[in-house]
């Protein structure tokens, strides 16, 4: 078998401990979204709850990269890229197949849940063409506008919740209104409001 050319490696060799950190955080999303395909097929409790579980371990990774990046002076346009595509698997696309796995599946579910990972797309891209400008100079940004898309991890938490007692299906908190041609769970609209104040340009939170 033909060897391969060191060549194909050198984005490897671009990597720092932090960017590792960062696929983990990444690793943690998709692994949420397999084990709610799973929960929709078992129905098993377990497969919801380890689901679930995923979204503090990609907050785990998500807090060490950074500190990471910060103490071994590793800061770099690659992992600003890589820690914004990994923040969208596990704190946008993750959420909202565990959402979906909960039962927010009627056709306005499905709008929300769509508006509220695009908020965070949008969100993300906006943050890293303007992390220079924000950052004033220094090393980081001094606020951010819009909620910070990690804060996602609520809404998994309610899920989790109501897992807990038995609320998901057809008991979904709050039930379901058919509205027009299309049902919709009142649940489905914490998405929109997440996916909206990621969006918000008047909302500014000082980054500690």
């Amino acid at each position: 078998m033909a060897a391969i050319p060191p060549k194909h490696f050198s984005m490897l060799r671009q990597f720092h401990l932090a960017d590792v950190l960062t696929l983990g955080n990444a690793a943690c999303g998709l692994a949420s979204v397999f084990l709610s395909m799973l929960y929709m097929g078992s129905q098993s409790p377990g497969h919801f709850f380890a689901a679930t579980a995923m979204t503090p371990a990609a907050l785990a990774f998500d807090w060490l990269d950074g500190r990471v990046a910060r103490w071994r002076h590793e800061h770099s346009t690659l992992g600003r890229e890589l820690d914004s595509l990994a923040d969208i698997i596990s704190f946008g696309v993750a959420p909202a197949a565990l959402g979906f796995a909960a039962g927010l599946r009627g056709g306005w579910d499905w709008i929300a849940l769509i508006y509220f990972v695009c908020g965070g797309v949008s969100r993300l891209a906006r943050y890293n063409v303007t992390a220079e400008q924000l950052s004033e100079g220094g090393d980081k940004v001094a606020y951010f506008e819009g909620t910070p898309i990690p804060t996602t991890f609520l809404l998994t938490a309610l899920l989790a919740w109501a897992a807990w007692q038995g609320r998901l299906g057809e008991h979904l908190y709050w039930g379901s209104w058919t509205v027009g041609p299309w049902d919709l769970h009142p649940l489905a609209l914490l998405f929109v409001l997440s996916g909206s104040l990621m969006v918000s340009k008047t909302l500014r939170i000082p980054k500690v």
